[in-house]
């Protein structure tokens, strides 16, 4: 099944609706920000020094672009928390943000509640579930939000969420024409790549034929590291697919060497480059040098050059081009993008073994 361009292919694999969520992603932006802008913190939570953020999955993908964007300007170093437990270093100077979309995610719940008797500032994001529960039983400021989706197709909330508390607390500044200029950006990309453009006229269409059967691996650099990252995650889940992602220049340390073999994943594997001019003039003679190394060794590769903007654009846009890439290669591997079945069995799995 490979025509992307008849109705009959969405109504048949996406019952769910995930192209509508993908449409959705500018608007989210707005109403999160909107709502992130409305939030208010005491006034002590600017005492900080550093930032956990907790979360896994779909939930952390926003805290990982935020530790990324405050990398770029912020003084506080921001961490990210992918476990049952909270770092040793975490004291009454500590910001400790948890993020997750159910609000019942265990290894979120496991590191807040190791977070409550400490003097660390908490705050909780979620649509609810025991983490709102927590958070409201412990006179915790919590951020909360409504948005019927997969969490994955929740990364507006996420992301603009602590973008805005990241505002409040001056860890990141003049946000707000980043968010008004991102959102443009991404519904001009998006009237490009949508579904009732024609293939011959929409990139994210021919790039998800040329990745039909083969293992996608994606590179990026700087703030495209954690692009590629959400591209990774989207091949697995909304194309069902296996894939990886890589991070330049660190892979022309190692991963480089071994693109000749073994034969029959060289000859499957395609890569894609996310590619800025905005990148560090160095980094970029990177990407050559990896595009060099991948013609070589004959295994095929596509550069994407991400949308000029600032940072928070450039991320943005670059996500919503590989959502909709993930999107049609789960139509064109016949199935369905939405459920995650083997996610859903590990917990399940996970819920009935008690340690």
């Amino acid at each position: 099944m490979n025509d992307l361009d008849g109705a009959s292919i969405y109504q048949t694999l996406d019952p769910q609706g995930m192209l509508g969520w993908i449409r959705e992603l500018g608007e989210q932006c707005r109403e999160a920000w909107q709502q992130g802008q409305a939030f208010s913190l005491p006034s002590d939570y600017a005492d900080i020094d550093k930032v956990v953020l907790l979360g896994v999955g779909g939930s952390a993908i926003g805290g990982d672009i935020m530790r990324s964007l405050a990398s770029l300007q912020s003084t506080v170093p921001v961490f990210n928390q992918r476990g049952y437990h909270l770092p040793p270093f975490v004291d009454e100077r500590t910001l400790i943000i948890a993020s997750s979309y159910s609000g019942n995610t265990e290894e979120v719940l496991s590191a807040f509640r190791e977070a409550l008797p400490l003097t660390a500032k908490k705050i909780a994001i979620t649509t609810g579930g025991r983490l709102l529960t927590l958070a409201r039983n412990n006179e915790i400021p919590a951020l909360p939000f409504t948005y019927e989706a997969e969490p994955r197709a929740a990364l507006s909330y996420s992301l603009l969420l602590l973008l805005a508390i990241a505002e409040k607390l001056e860890l990141l500044v003049d946000l707000d024409a980043d968010v008004r200029e991102t959102c443009a950006a991404i519904e001009k990309l998006r009237d490009q790549l949508d579904a009732d453009v024609p293939t011959s006229a929409n990139p994210a269409k021919r790039l998800a034929l040329k990745l039909h059967g083969r293992l996608p691996v994606v590179y990026g650099a700087g703030h495209l590291s954690e692009v590629a990252h959400r591209w990774k995650t989207q091949f697995n889940e909304n194309s069902k697919v296996w894939s990886f992602y890589e991070e330049l220049p660190e892979a022309n340390h190692n991963s480089i060497v071994g693109y000749a073999m073994p034969d029959d994943l060289r000859e499957r594997a395609f890569v894609i480059l996310l590619r800025s001019d905005s990148l560090q003039p160095r980094i970029l003679l990177h990407y050559e040098a990896t595009r060099q190394a991948l013609e070589t060794a004959e295994v095929e590769h596509e550069i994407v050059d991400v949308e000029p903007g600032c940072p928070l654009a450039q991320i943005m846009t670059g996500i919503l081009y590989g959502d909709y890439v993930s999107y049609y290669l789960a139509l064109l591997n016949g199935v369905e993008p939405t459920p995650t079945p083997t996610l859903q069995a590990a917990k399940i799995f996970l819920s009935g073994v008690k340690t």
